[in-house]
């Protein structure tokens, strides 16, 4: 459903608690530091002015979704709840409830897919109701499956003159965008950003990155050198994790650049490689609650791991005593984000390659779960 579609009452709400994972679970490990939520409170900040712009406002609701749905149906006389499909086992679980709220109360739901390019359940379907576990596999499936639809359009003020959002005086006080401090995380010395959140950054950078007009038309490897490991001003992974970029509206802009460059030749799917991987493992997890787990998980080698707390609080502190290691997860903790080659060498390090201690327990540490941009 698109907005053109609406003509009535609409409110853009965003429900959320951003310390739902601030739970530690070795007490050797530091606290975190506040990168994940800062960057996602710049995400909701981004949205609200330019919701703004269209004379309406973003509805920060506090709070567990199926706590406050059952309150906010009644109190704004909801019809129709559209939500984005979230393929995680946790998303779905979570949705599956608040649909089961919605139908109580005589809401519509509408689920749109949108954080992924495909119809996961499609391919797993194409595949014989199992997901295909090498990515050439994955590759062949989704040639067989239909063309991806194009971005919906940008919703102007045009599109929104027959949406009203009512918004009283004391929206701020009540349905405003909270602060750090609010949510309880101390910020004293906290540095600048080094990844602004919201989707006029990711719009900014995408620009960036389709300049490179040469690395497009050749699709050749970008050179790594010492700065690749630094973050990047054309750097997206974090916009496309929390949403502030669209995966389709990158590969429809990849794809129009490739063909003024070459001529209108069709694009090779080599060149949608960082996004077709994405794809592959969500579709790989999708299905699996177990994925991030070792017992009980059928697609996951069984592994006789150490137990090793002091040595896996030196890995996750930076004291490991290996520069390249230490520098890595500094890095991480400090700006919440690493290069992929940078993650392989960290993820290598605690599991196979010297200290031979679970990936569960490297996920498991405060900043892999709470500060990891990607």
């Amino acid at each position: 459903m698109s907005f053109r579609e609406l003509q009535l009452t609409s409110s853009d709400a965003y429900c959320g608690n951003c310390r739902r994972h601030m739970h530690r679970d070795h007490e050797t490990i530091p606290p975190p530091t506040p990168l994940s939520c800062w960057f996602l409170l710049q995400c909701l900040e981004d949205l609200d002015a330019n919701l703004r712009k269209l004379n309406s406002r973003l509805f920060v609701i506090r709070g567990q979704p199926a706590d406050v749905f059952p309150r906010l149906f009644k109190e704004w006389n909801i019809a129709k709840l559209s939500i984005e499909y979230d393929s995680e086992p946790f998303g779905k679980e979570r949705d599956a409830a608040i649909k089961k709220l919605a139908s109580e109360a005589g809401v519509e739901v509408i689920v749109r897919i949108s954080h992924t390019l495909y119809d996961l359940d499609k391919i797993i379907e194409l595949n014989g109701g199992q997901p295909p576990l090498t990515y050439k596999r994955f590759q062949t499936l989704i040639s067989r499956m239909e063309p991806l639809e194009m971005p919906v359009e940008t919703i102007t003020a045009e599109v929104m003159e027959k949406c009203t959002s009512p918004v009283s005086d004391d929206h701020d006080e009540k349905y405003g965008v909270p602060s750090l401090e609010e949510l309880g995380f101390d910020t004293d010395g906290l540095p600048s950003a080094v990844w602004p959140g919201g989707e006029t950054e990711a719009l900014t950078r995408l620009e960036r990155h389709l300049e490179r007009k040469a690395w497009v038309a050749n699709f050749e490897r970008p050179r790594m050198n010492a700065n690749s490991l630094l973050a990047s001003p054309t750097g997206l992974s974090p916009y496309l994790r929390f949403g502030c970029l669209s995966c389709r509206l990158f590969y429809f802009k990849l794809t129009d650049l490739y063909k003024k460059v070459k001529k209108n030749s069709s694009p090779p799917l080599s060149l949608y490689g960082q996004l077709l991987w994405r794809e592959f493992f969500y579709t790989a997890a999708t299905n699996n609650p177990r994925f991030d787990k070792m017992e009980g998980n059928p697609i996951c080698v069984q592994i006789p791991w150490d137990r090793n707390p002091e040595a896996l609080a030196k890995w996750a502190e930076g004291r490991t005593g290996f520069p390249w290691i230490d520098a890595i997860m500094t890095q991480l903790r400090q700006e919440g984000w690493i290069h992929h080659l940078a993650r392989h060498a960290v993820a290598c390090f605690l599991t196979r390659g010297d200290l031979w201690i679970s990936w569960e327990e490297g996920m498991k540490v405060q900043f892999f779960i709470n500060e990891f941009l990607m």
